[in-house]
């Protein structure tokens, strides 16, 4: 066991990540399990909504389609899938894909995780005492309760093992941790207790690595000039010991870059407190994590240290909280600045006329090319060429909004001369989907795990 490594790599860093990831991966090198992130806060709203609508779906339909793709090759060389595509309809998913075996004609097991998905339960939890109190500001869910259009559990890494252990080839789960689908598989491979938080620990920060694909190795790196191939950018690899310790790579000759740097630039995602990373199966310290390089295109990582986790689950709500409407403009130059704030004053002054007051507050007006990205740092140029001009508005009240949109258009003949950029109709109200983070107790989430042979 001490000598055994493992492989994982990820070709999914979110919902509409590049097809490229996963196929080059199952063939430009060995592996033993691929995994797939799929999931953002807003994305399981998307998908309520979905499964509200039809309830056969619910789950990332993606998915199923790059299965359909891959499956052979990593039956041919015995690797292992997980992911948390089946969003808040698991089963769903789990019936997609029993279509896509039968049209392959091979066998493999197929295991799902449940137990996430609470929207369901939310009164009745809230009758026994829980709060869900807003995270960020303390308030009562009870304010937007009637408007909650999906609640789901950041549940751990303990039911993928589990379903691995019952010698499923791919598992699906709904709203798992990023990390947790890193942790199930070292669980399973290297058979560590979940009282073992240094081990626990140092699987998290290696699901944390790889979570976003390629911006561990080369992508979105300040230092870009160095990376090589961007056409041909290589996924993370992990080879990961028993012992914790792991080497973040990719496949030889993938372009890309693996060094201490681009990993550190990864390591500082999403970071709150570095020595209290909080996680459903443990507490992470990253301060104490000791990165060393091992080679061309190399990291090692070791010396990782974790604590045993708090009494609860983070959850992650979503909530209707009003309306948007966006347009844009491009407005020549010369005077491309003062064309634009004139143009951004008339339609709202415009829309006023037809008894649409929108407040400042929920007025949103950007000038791009005149350095709005570094407002407040960098002056803006003495006189840029073009202005493209964003303007648009945020309300309760739909059809006013719609109101606001209709006096966009007709600034093309009825404002200063130039404008063009303008495609896609005229702009209409859509809805704006709030957060609402909270905790739950753990006692109250149950997760199921099942296995089936297709």
């Amino acid at each position: 066991m001490s000598d055994k490594k493992v492989r994982i790599a990820n070709g999914q860093g979110f919902w509409g990540d590049s097809l490229l990831g996963p196929l080059r991966l199952v063939e430009e090198g060995p592996l033993d399990y691929l995994t797939f992130d799929y999931l953002a806060e807003i994305t399981m709203s998307i998908m309520q909504k979905q499964k509200s609508r039809n309830p056969d779906a619910g789950y990332a339909t993606d998915f199923v389609g790059m299965l359909e793709r891959i499956l052979p090759t990593c039956k041919k060389k015995g690797i292992k899938v997980i992911a948390n595509a089946g969003g808040v309809n698991p089963r769903g998913c789990l019936e997609a894909i029993r279509e896509v075996v039968e049209k392959l004609d091979i066998n493999i097991k197929v295991g799902i995780v449940e137990g996430d998905d609470i929207l369901d339960q939310l009164p009745e939890m809230m009758k026994a005492g829980e709060t869900f109190k807003n995270l960020d500001n303390g308030e009562s869910v009870e304010t937007v309760l009637d408007t909650v259009s999906s609640a789901n559990v950041y549940i751990g890494a303990k039911p993928i093992a589990d379903a691995l252990d019952e010698g499923a080839d791919v598992v699906v789960t709904g709203r798992a941790t990023d990390p947790s689908v890193v942790i199930g598989a070292l669980i399973h491979e290297f058979g560590w207790s979940m009282d073992d938080y240094d081990k626990l620990a140092a699987g998290t920060v290696m699901g944390h690595i790889m979570e976003c694909g390629t911006q561990a190795t080369g992508g979105n790196y300040a230092r870009w000039r160095e990376v090589e191939d961007w056409v041909h950018i290589g996924y993370p690899v992990a080879e990961a010991s028993a012992d914790g310790s792991f080497v973040i790579t990719k496949h030889e000759n993938t372009g890309g870059l693996v060094d201490i740097e681009t990993v550190t630039s990864q390591l500082l995602y999403e970071m709150g407190d570095p020595q209290r990373y909080l996680g459903p199966d443990c507490i992470a310290d990253f301060t104490s994590i000791q990165l060393e390089q091992d080679g061309r295109n190399r990291v090692r990582v070791s010396n990782v240290k974790g604590s045993e986790p708090t009494d609860t689950y983070k959850v992650s709500m979503s909530y209707h909280n009003g309306y948007k409407i966006l347009s844009s403009l491009v407005v020549p130059g010369p005077d491309a600045v003062e064309k634009a704030q004139l143009i951004a004053d008339t339609i709202f002054g415009r829309a006023e006329l037809l008894d649409v007051k929108i407040p400042e507050e929920n007025r949103f007006v950007e000038f791009f090319g005149n350095n709005v990205c570094y407002e407040g740092i960098l002056p803006p140029p003495e006189q840029p060429g073009e202005i493209l001009l964003r303007i648009g508005a945020k309300g309760t009240d739909k059809k006013a909004l719609d109101t606001f949109g209709r006096e966009i258009v007709p600034m093309l003949l009825a404002g200063p001369p130039g404008l063009t950029g303008f495609a896609g109709g005229r702009p209409r109200a859509t809805e704006i989907i709030g957060y609402w983070p909270a905790l739950i107790s753990k006692h109250l989430v149950q997760t199921r795990v099942t296995v089936e042979s297709l």
